[in-house]
């Protein structure tokens, strides 16, 4: 049997907090959305958690395909493994990206 789904979140979170990034809890009046979004270097992703080798719901599915048809990037992420890749991944595309000031 697999890690719970928390020790993969918690770890996402602890992994792309110490790279420079936010882990937030996305919570949705809609069903079926990701846990989290994680922002770090410039890209967002929606992160949906799970344990070892459990697979998405069918709404979830669902709600992940209408976002990435919108122009999101879902993933799912069941180890810590993938973890490090979405990160290794984020870092490596910030690569010679320009930052854009916020004027209040």
């Amino acid at each position: 049997m697999g890690k719970p789904e928390n020790y993969v979140e918690s770890y996402l979170y602890s992994r792309v907090r110490a790279s420079g990034g936010l882990c937030l809890k996305f919570m949705s009046s809609i069903s079926g959305v990701p846990d989290r979004i994680v922002i770090l270097a410039g890209r967002t992703v929606f992160v949906e958690t799970k344990a070892l080798g459990k697979k998405p719901r069918k709404l979830q599915l669902v709600r992940f395909n209408e976002m990435r048809v919108a122009g999101a990037d879902v993933r799912v992420i069941d180890s810590r493994e993938l973890v490090e890749e979405l990160i290794s991944e984020l870092l490596a595309s910030s690569s010679g990206s320009s930052t854009l000031r916020a004027v209040a």
